[in-house]
């Protein structure tokens, strides 16, 4: 159950390219298993029971369910920095965002709750002692890590080992597996 004392805000990031994915369709919009790719992660977080959720998008347009926001990055190239940036900017107002990937289709609903329902500053899921998405960042580090993550394509990664000793780990069950190639589409499908 997804914690009600605090406002929380899911981020999916979807910006990018998928450059590796050699196909004539986006690979957010490739279908698996009969939905296109993105909509698997997504439909995971509106499981968990998160109300406000965010899609950042960039390279392709997402459509979305009423109730979802979604914000556009125009500076997605630059890298996935910019991409957590616009997720934390939409979350404003809330008391810890929660990001994932829309090309990892395998994290469950019950990863995202258990990752809302931490209660460290940074919070992260494990799979199978990994640490992975999703990943809680608490509104008492938002300002840091705007400050302090200046690589363009670092996405949360270095902030996360600088401050290693506060995250808190969740083991998880599900898959970290992401989609980057046809050739993983084809192996999941």
């Amino acid at each position: 159950m997804v914690r009600q004392d605090i406002h929380l805000t899911a981020v999916l990031l979807a910006a990018g390219d998928g450059k590796r994915f050699a196909a004539p369709t986006h690979k957010l919009l490739s279908p698996l298993r009969g939905l296109p790719l993105y909509e698997h992660a997504l439909n995971a977080i509106i499981g968990s029971g998160i109300t406000s959720v965010v899609v950042v998008t960039g390279a392709v347009s997402l459509p979305v369910p009423a109730g979802v926001t979604v914000v556009h990055n125009p500076l997605w190239r630059t890298g996935q920095r910019s991409s957590v940036l616009a997720g934390i900017a939409a979350a404003r107002g809330s008391d810890a965002v929660i990001f994932g990937l829309a090309d990892q289709p395998f994290i469950t609903s019950e990863s995202w709750q258990a990752v809302a329902s931490g209660t460290g500053p940074i919070v992260m899921a494990t799979y199978d002692g990994v640490r992975a998405h999703p990943v809680r960042l608490g509104l008492e580090l938002w300002d840091e890590f705007i400050a302090t993550t200046t690589e363009p394509d670092e996405g949360m990664r270095s902030f996360v080992r600088q401050h290693s000793q506060i995250v808190q780990e969740v083991a998880c069950q599900g898959s970290l597996a992401d989609i980057d190639t046809l050739e993983d589409l084809e192996r999941w499908n």
